[in-house]
């Protein structure tokens, strides 16, 4: 039943009167109707959407139901009891000349289409469909990696028709750029009674002076002088945690070289270890060289270095 469009199926405008609505039926329900048709099918399918139609559109209730939530929105607060429930199609096919046939009253007060072996929904039209949940949010938060590291609380500020609402989120550590919170029923109310929405709390990893940020894995350039590169040596690394780590530079050790830290980098939700810390090794050419260096580099080269 989802997805019909009522005034498309009678051909009236939006903005039809109640007059002209009953009149679009009438032509299409005699049109339709199975004194008419004498079994076929696809007029019978015809003739079913055009009742369920008009019982909608006159009634005006159900109407301004069906104008303000749609179709879809409509069908989840509204079975197929409750379109027909009450709907005197009687009298309204003796108005046009048939007689009181084509349905029949439900045990429950709804309408059934008494032609084509019962009812033509399939015997379904007694369940009443839940009430359509509201909208998800998703609300964006930015994380310093501080606040990666260590875990932090949140403030989120929601606005709902025209009310603001302040939530307290706690942010685990570990939630890097894309990871998700879910809090159930903090999202947009239900426009039909049902329940609300959720709210998700999406991380997003803000840029550091220091590091790039890849997933878990952090990366951090260091320079070293040519003469460090060549012989090798030992640097001083601050992690992300602030604990000072020696990095041992092995003689040979090329420009842009990368080193790996092993669980030096931030933390993994749920407490199942830590990325990497990746070190960028740049050697640093000098650019000027005064005349000791100079003589250095020539005996150098003669060594065939």
């Amino acid at each position: 039943m989802g997805g019909k469009d009522y005034y498309k199926i009678l051909g009236a405008n939006k903005s039809a009167s109640k007059d002209e609505i009953k009149k679009k039926y009438r032509k299409l329900a005699m049109k339709y109707h199975p004194d008419k048709t004498k079994g076929d099918k696809a007029a019978e399918k015809k003739f079913k959407d055009v009742s369920e139609a008009y019982a909608v559109l006159s009634d005006d209730k159900k109407r301004k139901q069906y104008d303000t939530f749609g179709s879809d929105g409509f069908q989840q607060q509204f079975s197929q009891e409750d379109i027909f429930r009450n709907f005197d199609f009687g009298n309204i096919f003796k108005e046009f000349g048939f007689g009181g046939g084509g349905f029949s009253p439900g045990s429950d007060g709804g309408m059934r289409f008494s032609f084509g072996g019962g009812s033509p929904f399939g015997g379904r039209g007694r369940q009443r469909r839940a009430p359509v949940k509201g909208s998800d949010l998703e609300y964006e938060i930015p994380l310093t990696l501080n606040e990666v590291i260590s875990g932090t609380s949140k403030t989120v500020s929601l606005r709902h028709a025209g009310s603001d609402e302040r939530i307290s989120v706690k942010i685990p550590r570990g939630m890097i750029t894309g990871k998700k919170l879910r809090l159930a029923g903090k999202g947009e109310p239900s426009p039909l009674g049902g329940s609300r929405g959720d709210l998700f709390i999406k991380a997003r990893v803000m840029d550091d002076a220091r590091f790039r940020v890849e997933g878990y894995d952090l990366h951090l350039v260091e320079e070293i002088k040519l003469v460090e590169a060549v012989l090798g040596t030992a640097i001083r690394i601050s992690t992300v945690d602030k604990k000072d780590v020696n990095l041992t530079i092995p003689p040979g050790t090329k420009h842009r070289t990368k080193m790996r830290m092993s669980e030096h980098g931030l933390p993994r939700m749920n407490n199942k270890g830590r990325g990497n810390l990746y070190v960028h090794i740049n050697v640093k050419m000098p650019t000027t060289l005064n005349e000791k260096q100079k003589e250095l580099f020539v005996k150098l080269s003669e060594t065939g270095l």
